[in-house]
Order: C-alpha cells, then structure tokens, then sequence
C-alpha cells in the first residue's frame, strides 16, 4: 500500500470520488492501523451545487470546506450522525468528498459510529499524525464502478438531485 499524498486531494471533487473506490481507508486506534477498502463515496462541487452546504454561502460550518485539500469535513446531521467528508480542489472553492460505505459498513453514520470519528477530527489534515489517511493499493486491479445520484439530497431539486454524483465498488 502506498498513502496518498495531500495533492492526490488537489483534483475536481468528481476525479477524487471516483479514485477513492477502491482505495483504503486507514485509522490508527490504539496503536493498531486497520485497513478497509472504500466501496462507495458521493462528490459535492461548490457553492453552484445545490445539494452541498456550500450552496448557503461561507459559514462557520462550511468554513472547513474552503480549506486546503485533504483536510477533513465532518458535520453532524439528524441530531445522531457524524458525516466524513474529505475537501477537495483548490483551496477556496469549496468541494469535498463524503465516504459512504467502507467493506463491511454501509452508509457514512455506521461507518464514523463504529470507529468513533466526531467533529474532534474536522479541520484536520489527513495523515499519521491526525490517525486517519488513505492508501492506495500497489497493484492496480481493474475494477467495477457504478455511478449514480446521490442519496437524500431531494431538497436540491431534481437538477441537483439527480446528479450521477455517487461511485459505488461492484462486486468482482
């Protein structure tokens, strides 16, 4: 495994999402890295992007996503979930990243629930030192990707919506 460098993250938000599959997702807890393999993840593009939070203009909240490639954008929604997104772009454009689904957690609540990831990470660097980063599989394996529209983002309106936005592993 290779990690990916910072400029991996200086890309469109769409180029990066699509990259990501089949990438690994690394944390170190307790002095143990653990590896998993990043299965779905959706784009969000700018303050033009309807579905983003970005669209609302630059906020306290949304301040992270302005930032420079490869910090980390976690938000919590519905009162219960924390979301990991990872900023993307130039710095001042703000897009970003959300992971989705790692192997063996689908959907981004399970996914930061059951590794404790919560807003003490947002705004931070991506890397060791930070204790999450990705890393990119050494050989390159042809591999299946489907893309569709994001998921929940109906209140964007349909142009928004249906959006072909999100990136999903298909099995081998």
């Amino acid at each position: 495994m290779k990690k990916l460098p910072l400029s991996f993250f200086n890309r469109p938000a769409l180029i990066v999402a699509k990259e990501l599959i089949g990438c690994y997702f690394c944390l170190r807890m307790n002095g143990v890295v653990a590896r998993y393999k990043i299965t779905e993840t959706e784009a969000y593009i700018g303050p033009h992007d309807m579905a983003s939070h970005a669209s609302k203009g630059r906020t306290k909240r949304t301040e992270v996503m302005y930032g420079e490639a490869g910090t980390i954008y976690v938000y919590f929604i519905y009162g219960m979930y924390h979301m990991f997104n990872i900023v993307t772009g130039q710095k001042d454009f703000p897009a970003a990243v959300l992971l989705r689904g790692i192997e063996g957690w689908n959907g981004p609540g399970k996914l930061t629930k059951q590794f404790g990831i919560d807003k003490r990470v947002n705004g931070k660097l991506l890397g060791t030192q930070t204790g999450i980063w990705i890393e990119q599989p050494l050989t390159s394996n042809r591999i299946k990707i489907k893309r569709t529209a994001r998921v929940g983002v109906s209140y964007a309106g349909p142009i928004w919506a249906e959006k072909k936005y999100r990136f999903i592993l298909l099995p081998d």
